[in-house]
């Protein structure tokens, strides 16, 4: 909340030094989001929110605000949050962009390889609107554009950790269960430990072509604790991290072929020796899309994560704990029929793992009753023979979701 706020003002601030602006055009949505556990009910998400969207040009100038302000049902607590707030500057080859927002990269359907910007896991897993699944991030991009190449780089001087499932409404593996003391640290706000990205891409000969490297830290923080047979205290903290990667989509087979690829440095743990931080991986995704009818689409996508170092990463693990599989391998379906001149839409995501033997299903109805409403229902669905796999962590946490929102 505290960078969401600072982000504001510094839009405010940078607005405020530019001539008189026009009305500002103001859009946004009022929506209430309700989900519950199918075994027991309990609420996982109850909230009415209203989103409000302020954006304005002037010649090479631009803002943009979208904030939220939300009542959570479960918590009877209301709150705002800044999801984007930023200034955007032009000229005919570079484009600045300053404040919070959401960035994305890379090609994946929701597997992120080269995309290492915040997520929220926790409101996909529990039935939010997809769109809140990317979080914002407070920082500056610029955009250069040749005729050649295009350019981009971000820099991020405040961390945005991911919002995950937290215990309080989800079951989660946790090899420290029993211990209560805990502390976070998160990455200092100083130059040293800024995150920068950067991109080069360009479409060549009907494919659109990426280059992507990243410094910064791990969004998904590491446990250690200060002793594994009789801990007092539990950290949390956020390894650095490396990332290189590339990415090539084009047409193909009658469809759309995607390649995504990615080496995930670990700074801290190189030689895999550390079992509390990850160890080097190398991250590879092949996906294909292809309407097969009229208004029915198929997305297949095959992704695997290559541990580096497994051995030592075996070796240095305590007694007891759970271990990885050098290879971790993951198949996500994605199918989508529309009907009534596109107004109803039956969709499915399916995430299989044959490697953990776990899996996660989305099926998910959508009807615009008008071009103002529309109301949405669906169901995430867990399943895995092992507590300690991603997705079978969550065999207990099965949901029913459903939201109505009405857009302005």
């Amino acid at each position: 909340m505290k960078t969401a706020t600072s982000t504001f003002f510094l839009v405010l601030l940078l607005i405020s030094i530019r001539p008189v602006w026009a009305q500002p055009t103001i859009h946004g949505f009022a929506q209430a989001d309700y989900s519950a556990k199918i075994s027991g009910g309990d609420l996982l998400v109850g909230d009415e929110r209203l989103q409000l969207r302020f954006n304005e040009s002037l010649k090479e100038t631009s803002f943009f605000i979208r904030a939220d302000i939300f009542h959570d049902s479960i918590e009877e607590t209301s709150s705002t949050d800044l999801r984007e707030g930023f200034l955007d500057l032009r000229t005919p080859r570079i484009d600045l962009r300053i404040g919070r927002q959401i960035i994305t990269w890379g090609i994946g359907d929701l597997i992120f390889i080269n995309d290492t910007f915040p997520k929220n896991v926790e409101a996909l897993f529990a039935g939010r609107p997809i769109e809140y699944l990317k979080k914002g991030s407070d920082g500056a991009r610029v955009n250069v554009n040749f005729d050649l190449l295009s350019f981009e780089l971000v820099a991020i001087p405040l961390f945005e950790p991911d919002t995950l499932p937290t215990k309080e409404r989800f079951t989660l593996f946790d090899p420290f269960a029993s211990t209560a003391n805990r502390e976070i640290i998160e990455p200092n706000q100083d130059i040293e430990d800024t995150e920068v990205a950067f991109r080069v891409y360009k479409n060549l000969l009907g494919l659109d072509l990426a280059l992507y490297a990243y410094k910064g830290f791990y969004h998904t923080p590491s446990m250690k604790a200060d002793s594994v047979t009789n801990p007092t205290i539990v950290t949390s903290f956020f390894p650095r991290l490396g990332v290189y990667g590339a990415s090539v989509q084009g047409s193909g087979l009658d469809g759309i072929i995607s390649i995504e690829a990615g080496y995930y440095d670990s700074f801290d743990d190189r030689d895999g020796t550390d079992p509390t931080r990850p160890n080097p991986q190398t991250r590879f995704l092949l996906g294909y899309q292809r309407q097969i009818w009229e208004d029915f689409t198929i997305g297949l996508q095959y992704y695997i994560e290559y541990m580096h170092h497994h051995e030592e990463f075996v070796r240095s693990l305590p007694a007891g704990f759970p271990s990885q599989d050098r290879l971790r391998e993951l198949i996500t379906l994605r199918l989508t029929q529309l009907y009534y001149y596109q107004t109803l839409r039956f969709s499915l995501f399916v995430f299989y793992s044959p490697t953990d033997d776990d899996y996660y299903l989305i099926p998910e109805v959508k009807y615009n009753i008008n071009d103002a409403m529309s109301v949405t229902g669906g169901f995430n669905i867990f399943d895995g023979k092992n507590a300690a796999t991603f997705f079978g962590q969550f065999d207990k946490d099965d949901n029913i979701y459903t939201y109505i929102r009405y857009e302005f």
